[in-house]
Parts: C-alpha cells; structure tokens; sequence
C-alpha cells in the first residue's frame, strides 16, 4: 500500500516541482553541481538582470534546492540536490506502475501473436509459393 505524504512533505514536493518546472532554474541547478558560484555568475548565460536571477534563486531556495550566503557585496549560492530525492522517489512510483502495465500489454500481445501464428494456414506440398510456378 502507498504511503501518503503529510501536507508537509506534499507541500515540499509541490515547491520542489514548481522549481524544477523552469528551463531557466533547471540549467542554474546543472551549473550549480559543477561548482558554488555567485548570483552574476548564474544570471550571465542568460542575459537577465541579477534581480531577475536572484528571483529564481529564492524559488529554488523554497524549494530547498539550494544555499545562499554572502560574502560582502557577493552572494554566492551552491547546490543542494537533498530535495530531489523526494520527487524522484515520487516518480519511481510510477515508473513502477507504468512498466507492470507495458510488461502486461507485452504479454498480451506477445499470446496474440502465438495465436495468430497457430491458427494461419501452412502451405500445403507441392504447391507453388506465391509468384513462383509449379514444377
């Protein structure tokens, strides 16, 4: 039987998804696991303004995502991938669900096979194969 989520967790899940859910944070997050870098560092690629990167930042962070500190004027921010455990536990789930479904569907097609196989007529001896003549 599955387990249900308490609304906190499900609320992690539903802010861990919402992050993942933007091309623009997805490719912050595969930046961030080369290496810790600062907020300009993370907005360059994407010739945005460091208020619009820092706004993606602070989805992430809700999100658990990721650590932000600051040094002077610098915020630096690393990842932390801990919270995507959780979403890809939820999706294992269903990959489970779906290859217990396709393997069923293999086997009905393979059996659907057997039998048309079985019941297909044989050419009898002596007889000519089609375009071919009789000898």
């Amino acid at each position: 039987m599955a387990e249900y989520p308490t609304a906190r967790e499900a609320q992690h899940l539903d802010d861990t998804f919402r992050a993942l859910a933007d091309r623009t944070r997805r490719a912050m997050l595969r930046s961030l696991a080369e290496r810790e870098r600062s907020v300009g560092e993370l907005a360059a690629p994407f010739a945005m303004s460091l208020a619009a990167a820092s706004k993606h930042i602070k989805v992430l962070e809700q999100a658990g995502l990721v650590r932000r500190t600051v040094e002077g004027r610098t915020h630096r921010v690393r990842l932390d991938a801990q919270p995507m455990h959780a979403g890809l536990e939820w999706l294992r789930h269903y990959e489970r669900y779906w290859n217990v479904r396709l393997d069923a569907l293999d086997a009905l097609l393979r059996a659907e096979d057997a039998a048309a196989r079985k019941t297909k007529p044989t050419p009898k001896r002596g007889t000519a194969k089609k375009g071919g003549a009789r000898k």
